[in-house]
């Protein structure tokens, strides 16, 4: 079976640097879709998932780093690269309080840029097999994401997918605030009104399988998200 190959979201407005750089990194396994500006790369994103995102600083209607702010409440995990022609120690700076992986500026050799691709991609890859492989111990309960499987005194209820997603993310973020609107376009999509009112419905189910154990609850935080409290 062929392997699946890393998506990347380029979004670069120099038509031939964008053009040179897709062409490059799809001759080396690289699934690459290209936007010309902040915008588009962010309906891209909101669209479909990505393994990594690479980002012009500079960009007509979105600049780059306003797009990674847009991207990073969608996925807060997806590997960040930023290009830029500046130089200036400020906008670095800007580009790593924002969660990038790296900063290259231009003109930038394509094999190094492919190398520390290569080394994001790698790094993400393990990480993310650790939390695939993560199992949580909530209060009396035993929640085991990889099986959909929420275990409480010897009985185990198996969780729908957007159950078990739901719940993972607020094991994640235990007793802090998991922000609503990032679990809205994590697992929905995006934030509207009646996806709003779906994730209340989810939330009621996961609060009706927790309720054998007053140790552990989901409280709502009125207009930003929920906590996922467990006493000690």
């Amino acid at each position: 079976m062929e392997a699946k190959k890393p998506r990347i979201l380029l979004c670069e407005d120099d038509p031939n640097l964008g053009n040179v750089l897709k062409n490059y990194l799809e001759l080396n396994d690289y699934d690459v879709t290209l936007e010309r500006d902040g915008r588009l790369g962010l309906a891209a994103f909101q669209r479909e998932k990505f393994d990594l995102c690479l980002l012009d600083v500079m960009m007509p209607h979105m600049d780059g780093f306003t797009l990674a702010e847009e991207v990073r409440n969608v996925d807060p995990d997806v590997p960040l690269f930023f290009l830029s022609a500046k130089t200036m120690k400020e906008d670095i700076i800007q580009g790593y309080k924002l969660g990038a992986d790296d900063y290259i500026t231009k003109p930038f050799d394509s094999e190094v840029l492919l190398l520390k691709i290569k080394a994001i991609l790698k790094r993400n890859e393990e990480l993310n097999k650790e939390t695939e492989n993560k199992e949580y111990n909530l209060a009396s309960y035993h929640f085991n994401p990889k099986l959909r499987q929420l275990i409480h005194n010897g009985n185990t209820q198996t969780l729908s997918p957007k159950e078990n997603e739901l719940l993972k993310m607020l094991a994640e973020h235990l007793n802090d605030l998991l922000p609503r609107e990032q679990a809205l376009k994590k697992i929905w999509g995006s934030d509207t009104y009646f996806n709003g009112r779906s994730m209340d419905v989810y939330i009621a189910k996961l609060r009706k399988y927790l309720k054998d154990d007053e140790k552990i609850e989901i409280v709502n935080i009125h207009g930003n998200g929920f906590r996922l409290v467990v006493q000690e």
